[in-house]
């Protein structure tokens, strides 16, 4: 079992910028992916970002390049994802997933096996 817990979610203004963390426990492996997720109301749940733990490699979707960066901190097991130039459109719930194994760096929900409660953030306009 794994389990992730994120923080850092809030309230901010358009242009503003946060940083959730996403802490992993359990019986983790080096050749997870770690992703982040988002869910705004009504809408289905979209991929954001994801890291490949081996090797920091990233893959981050076309909504969110140039403004949103992940990475990892292999000491404390934890993953980021670093938000700035928030826009109202990226008001959502944010989810850490965590896929046991893999090379691909997963963009789907479907391909991750563990779930955090997710984080609100919304942005002001």
């Amino acid at each position: 079992q794994v389990q992730l817990v994120e923080s850092g979610g809030g309230l901010v203004q358009a242009g503003g910028s946060l940083r959730l963390s996403c802490a992993v426990s359990g019986r983790t492996f080096s050749t997870c992916i770690m992703g982040w997720f988002r869910q705004a109301p009504g809408l289905e749940r979209e991929f954001a970002a994801a890291i490949r733990w081996s090797d920091r490699r990233t893959k981050h979707s076309d909504s969110v390049k140039g403004r949103f960066t992940i990475s990892r901190d292999y000491v404390k097991n934890t993953v980021y994802l670093q938000m700035n130039s928030l826009k109202p459109e990226d008001t959502a719930v944010y989810y850490c997933a965590y896929k046991t194994a893999g090379v691909v760096i997963a963009d789907s929900t479907d391909e991750y096996d563990y779930w955090g409660q997710g984080t609100q953030v919304t942005v002001s306009s």
